[in-house]
């Protein structure tokens, strides 16, 4: 049987003379308060209850389109303004502040497949399923003018996708090969190909920017220098991706959305496995675009949602949906790192905050003060049980909800077979394959 005896020494709290002064066994400190921590935890839990309570992500709903939005792209130099193509040919020019559509234009017959601003924001680019490359003023036609594009390339078969360079007079498309092109030429100055079929998209990397990828039907992701003659190297996947997009921070990494509900961050130094696999998705992901800090991405896929990963993080940490939104084709995250716009099959173009509970318009010094604060108190008490599960619980339409959880159910079963398998066979014969090594076929240099 166990004994607690209380044991205190007189010295600490005894007198040794009757003039000597009473000792205290308090902190008379009125900046330290004997319930600091359990006053502050309950502000935390406090503050992450109310950021919950006021996450309303939906910022606006940019409607005019006649057909699904195909592809948008952000203006090189104003915030405001956005460009969206359509299914049906036509392309719009947007002003975010007013939300409303400045111009249309029937660009192409059949499909925009691809848009893109100049570097110095004086025209745009569009390439459609009627094999031309069109280049439009940025501006509106002088009054009793007829809207016409500024040059018009013919190019020998159907363009897939589109991208300026940075700082050049050159852009690269897509199609069957990939191309090189100078603005005042007709024909492309370089041209690339690697015995695959067709591509899907193609990107400048906007630090390198001599470098591009792309992504490929025969479910590689290929590397080019424009300084070369020939690709650099490719990886192959186990499933095709279908659209990629460069960190704007950091040079060597890209982040590719495949056809098996994941994304992939690779280092392009080295193509062996990716850095990170990003799962969440409960089918194929459509694009991606990352914010201007580098920091986090955010993703549309086929399942109706619209996901913001952190670079380094395996799980989304947050999941935008609505009843009206169908398939997202395409997202794009804002350059002042504040929304995030996706365009979707029913003719919509939505405008997000990337941020679900930032408050929108001026914010006084005392609301930035306690807005600062919270931040910070959420932030030291994270790991805590009750102030995690609020802070990461998302409510998710039925479907997906039961979608998610029969893939779990099927990664379970096959995790345990795997064991299995390896529990019943000589020692050695069945190596582990870590997941990010799975989804890697091979590497040709």
């Amino acid at each position: 049987m166990k004994v607690k005896v209380l044991c205190r020494n007189p010295d600490d709290y005894v007198r040794e003379t009757t003039r000597d002064i009473q000792r205290v066994p308090r902190n008379y400190d009125p900046t330290l308060h004997p319930f600091e921590v359990p006053r502050e935890y309950t502000r935390a839990l406090n503050a992450t209850k109310l950021e919950r309570v006021f996450a309303k992500p939906f910022v606006a709903s940019l409607d005019g389109h006649r057909d699904g939005v195909n592809c948008i792209a952000k203006h090189s130099k104003s915030l405001s303004t956005v460009l969206s193509g359509a299914c049906d040919g036509e392309v719009k020019l947007w002003n975010l502040s007013k939300r409303e559509c400045l111009r249309s234009v029937q660009a192409h017959e059949g499909f925009v497949r691809g848009i893109c601003s100049r570097f110095c924001g004086s025209s745009f680019f569009t390439v459609g399923d009627d094999k031309t490359i069109k280049q439009w003023k940025m501006g509106p036609p002088g009054y009793g003018l007829k809207e016409e594009p500024l040059n018009t390339i013919l190019g020998k078969a159907v363009f897939t996708g589109i991208d300026h360079h940075q700082s050049e007079g050159t852009f690269a498309t897509c199609g069957q090969t990939v191309d090189i092109w100078d603005e005042l030429r007709s024909s492309p100055i370089r041209s690339f190909s690697w015995g695959v079929d067709s591509f899907s998209c193609v990107r400048y990397n906007p630090v390198e920017t001599e470098l591009l990828a792309s992504c490929a039907s025969d479910r590689s992701i290929i590397l080019y220098d424009m300084r070369e003659s020939t690709p650099l190297k490719k990886v192959i996947m186990k499933l095709k991706s279908n659209t990629l997009c460069w960190n704007p921070m950091e040079a060597y990494y890209f982040t590719c959305s495949s056809e098996d509900y994941n994304l992939y961050t690779y280092d392009m130094r080295c193509l062996d496995s990716p850095v990170r696999v990003h799962m969440d998705h409960v089918s194929a992901v459509l694009d991606v675009d990352y914010s201007p800090t580098g920091k986090e991405f955010v993703s549309a896929s086929f399942d109706k949602t619209i996901r913001i990963f952190p670079k380094d993080g395996g799980h989304s940490r947050e999941v935008y949906h609505t009843k009206r939104m169908q398939h997202v084709i395409c997202v794009k995250w804002s350059a002042d790192n504040k929304y995030i716009l996706s365009g979707s099959d029913e003719m919509n173009i939505r405008l997000w905050k990337a941020n679900a509970s930032e408050k929108l318009g001026v914010l006084t010094a005392r609301e930035k003060a306690a807005l600062h604060y919270n931040q910070k108190l959420r932030d030291k008490f994270q790991h805590h049980p009750q102030v995690r599960r609020i802070a990461r619980h998302r409510h998710l339409p039925r479907g997906i909800f039961r979608q998610k959880r029969e893939l779990k159910e099927i990664k379970e079963a096959q995790t345990r077979k795997e064991q299995n398998v390896r529990k019943h066979s000589k020692p050695g014969s069945v190596p582990l394959v870590t997941e990010r090594e799975k989804h890697v076929v091979t590497v040709v240099e």
